[in-house]
């Protein structure tokens, strides 16, 4: 197989990077809050690749992953991914014992959620890998960010290509960190769909001579979902789905009475946000869900084209994310989001709007 140039894409500098890894002992992988298939695929690929050079290393998440992202998991229980809701005081003494916390697919320490303030007290050295918008350099040692790829997930790709063990050759990482890697990134591109560079393409071409099969990470990541889920979806674009002729745009809102009703699993509504953005005349989609403690409403933003909404997210949703795709929380109450949305979208500045 033909070796890349592994800084073709970006200039990498992994020499602060290579030092930190060579230098630990007890490493933390952290993913954000309502972890996604970039989320579990960068800190499941980040593992597979840290255990491949024999480093002890631990990955957290702070609240469960879709089941569909389950066979990214190592198959050692031991090994097994902490959800911080769960197991809190593990989670907690596994920050405060590392001596390097990597952090990945977050762009600021509070979307790790619970342990946010555990990692700012940690003596180790922080890490930040990811491709959001305006990362929180100040709060980590090392920051290697870039808005200028798909995913974190592809990010992590060219960054491990850069490493030495590596050196620009794809045949020597390791087929379940490659696997993680693929997953990542075809789950944050909607299937290559949004989000997407030529490097994308270079990437997955390169995972697929790896020996990635695609169409099997494909059935196991999108064709795995429940009736129930699927009922779900029906009845999010049949009885749920608000289209507003006025601003070209489009809404469904989630509550936890239909979550019940339908048998809900976290990661089952992945998606939803970007069905109503196959309806030509619309330009902006929104998805509002009822957080199951009813404390806050989440918020997913997707668009078409020069459509901003991550400027979107941060002016009215407390959030933030990607040109395209966004998202953030609301603090009122679900039956009050209607207007809200339809008001934000009056008050939404053309400046941002097409920035």
């Amino acid at each position: 197989m033909r070796k890349l140039d592994p800084t073709r894409v970006m200039k990498i500098d992994t020499t602060t990077l290579e030092s930190g890894l060579s230098q630990a002992h007890d490493i933390v992988l952290i993913g954000h809050f309502n972890p996604d298939g970039d989320a579990v695929g960068s800190v499941t690929a980040a593992w597979h690749y840290l255990k491949a050079r024999g480093k002890q290393a631990h990955m957290i998440l702070p609240s469960p992953y879709p089941e569909s992202m389950a066979f990214l998991e190592p198959e050692a229980e031991e090994d097994h991914i902490v959800i911080c809701e769960r197991e809190p005081e593990t989670a907690r003494r596994l920050v405060a014992g590392a001596d390097l916390i990597i952090c990945l697919d977050l762009n600021r320490l509070a979307r790790t959620e619970y342990l946010e303030e555990d990692i700012l007290a940690s003596q180790a050295r922080k890490v930040l890998i990811d491709h959001h918008i305006a990362a929180e350099s100040e709060r980590f040692d090392t920051v290697l960010s870039t808005i200028d790829v798909s995913s974190t997930c592809e990010l992590l790709f060219w960054i491990i290509m850069a490493m030495p063990d590596i050196a620009g050759d794809p045949a020597r990482i390791g087929l379940r960190c490659a696997e993680s890697l693929y997953v990542g990134m075809m789950t944050d591109t909607n299937n290559f769909s949004n989000s997407v560079f030529p490097d994308t393409f270079e990437m997955a071409a390169r995972l697929i001579a790896r020996g990635v099969d695609k169409n099997g990470l494909q059935e196991k990541v999108l064709s795995c979902y429940s009736v129930s889920r699927t009922r779900l979806m029906g009845h999010m674009v049949k009885d749920k789905m608000k289209v507003l002729d006025k601003y070209h745009a489009a809404y469904m809102t989630l509550s936890n009475k239909e979550k019940e009703r339908y048998h809900f699993k976290p990661g089952d509504s992945e998606g939803f946000v970007n069905l109503p953005l196959a309806i030509s005349s619309v330009q902006v989609s929104a998805l509002f869900t009822e957080n199951i403690d009813g404390q806050y409403i989440r918020v997913s933003l997707r668009s078409k084209g020069r459509i901003n909404v991550n400027r979107f997210a941060n002016r009215f949703f407390n959030g933030g994310g990607h040109h395209n795709a966004a998202g953030g929380r609301l603090y009122i109450p679900l039956e009050e989001v209607p207007a809200y949305f339809e008001n934000a979208l009056a008050a939404w500045p053309d400046e941002e709007k097409f920035s």
